[in-house]
């Protein structure tokens, strides 16, 4: 009996996809769950699993074609005596496994002399049994080519589990994994870093492109490219800033931090101590978090805000993760799922869910150093807040008698770019002010309590 796999419903935002590559040949098995198709949307690449297991008979929709949801793609035959003949005779060209173990070393002569049969070890058996059973090893889908040249991944390297030795994309992301779970020693760094400053990892060696190189624009890179220009051409952007005297929040993470690194497992920085405050000023500012539809004459306001958090990839692109019902967690709440969904985005672990549908976002250069930062709007959202680096100056201060003096403080500013059409500026400065005058006068201590 045929069966037919269609478009799968990759997410609640995804309407359509790309197919990258297939997998699967015609006339091959196919068992359930097996990878058949890479398909590419406008957030992610993703594998997608056989439904069900069967001859692949029929490929309906060639490489490097767009399709909607639902869309037939591929006929498999799961006629149980054609499924078992063409398992069968696989198995049949496979030794059993103890006989894998011996080869025999016969050496063509004149004479008919009986075959030597010879026990070889463990080690260059599993050389003879790979060298057999890896065929498909070098066919590697783009989803693993682009993980593989973003991350600087010599493939040989890499264990394949896939059928025949291929190497899936979750091989090449447990690969990922376990470097950075073990990295190597870098002797040029020995200095510890000072717990107030904040370090990026460092960038991919600059040998990995050469003078006079000309490269394919990743898929990743061209859908950025896209939804930035749409984006910039949709909005009426307005930039707005303040300054921020974080010098609260400062002493609160050097008092806290090393209990709060060895009860969650990573460090207290700056960014969660922003995104809770900046849920409060949305709460007290909703037109900031609307959703402006022009062409239907409505603006909406969310019963909920789930907040993007921009998140780096190893300067290999850039993704806005979701953070759902930010507004309803504490300061220690925002810091773990922030933490949460970085990592995953990092890992390749998100879905076209988690990077859609949130109400407001922060982008974050500040570990890099940036001064002040003019970020675009994602669409179809109203703002994005930009969060610069926090270095110590000398500040003017009220001294207890009333006069001034001066001071070291930790100083930042906070970017706010802004919809003029959904907004005006009495609105955005605000705004910003309720995000600034929370970091500088909340109790942060029952925040961590």
């Amino acid at each position: 009996m045929a069966f037919t796999i269609t478009m799968p419903q990759l997410g609640e935002t995804v309407t359509e996809g790309t197919i990258l590559a297939w997998v699967k040949q015609i006339g091959e098995y196919v068992a359930e769950d097996d990878i058949l198709v890479e398909l590419s949307t406008d957030k992610v690449d993703t594998e997608i699993p056989s439904p069900a297991s069967g001859v692949l008979v029929e490929i309906l929709v060639p490489a490097g074609t767009t399709v909607e949801v639902g869309t037939p793609l591929a006929i498999l035959d799961d006629d149980g005596q054609t499924a078992t003949e063409d398992r069968s005779t696989v198995d049949s060209q496979q030794p059993p496994a103890e006989e894998q173990l011996t080869v025999d070393s016969r050496q063509p002569t004149a004479g008919d002399h009986p075959a030597v049969e010879t026990t070889v070890s463990p080690a260059s058996s599993v050389q003879q049994v790979s060298a057999e059973k890896t065929a498909r090893r070098g066919v590697l889908s783009p989803v693993v080519r682009k993980l593989a040249a973003e991350h600087n991944i010599d493939v040989a390297m890499v264990p394949g589990t896939g059928d025949g030795g291929r190497i899936t994309r979750k091989d090449i992301e447990a690969f990922i994994a376990a470097r950075r779970v073990s990295p190597a020693p870098d002797a040029t760094q020995t200095s510890a870093t000072p717990a107030s400053v904040v370090r990026p990892s460092a960038p991919r060696p600059s040998d990995s492109v050469r003078p006079g190189d000309v490269r394919e624009i990743p898929r990743l890179r061209a859908r950025i490219a896209e939804n930035l220009v749409q984006a910039k051409q949709s909005a009426a952007h307005v930039w707005t800033s303040v300054e921020v005297d974080y010098e609260r929040v400062a002493s609160v993470r050097a008092r806290h931090g090393d209990t709060f690194k060895t009860s969650e497992g990573f460090s207290l920085t700056y960014l969660p101590f922003i995104a809770r405050a900046t849920m409060d000023a949305l709460a007290a500012y909703p037109a900031v978090y609307s959703l402006f539809d022009i062409g239907a004459g409505t603006q909406s306001f969310p019963r909920d805000v789930h907040l993007g958090i921009a998140v780096d990839l190893d300067q290999a692109g850039l993704v806005v993760a979701n953070v759902r019902n930010a507004d309803s967690m504490t300061l220690k709440g925002l810091a773990r799922a922030i933490r949460s969904v970085a990592t995953d985005a990092r890992a390749g672990n998100l879905g076209p869910d988690d990077l859609a549908g949130f109400s407001f976002s922060i982008t974050n250069p500040g570990p890099f150093g940036s001064f002040m930062s003019v970020p675009i709007i994602p669409s179809p959202t109203a703002a994005i807040l930009s969060t610069d680096t926090v270095v110590k100056k000398p500040v003017v201060v009220e001294l207890p008698d009333g006069s001034d003096g001066l001071a070291i403080h930790h100083i930042g500013y906070l970017g706010l770019s802004w919809d003029h059409r959904v907004f005006d500026g009495s609105t955005a400065v605000l705004f910003l002010k309720r995000i600034k005058e929370n970091l500088e006068t909340w109790d942060w201590e029952q925040e961590l309590s």
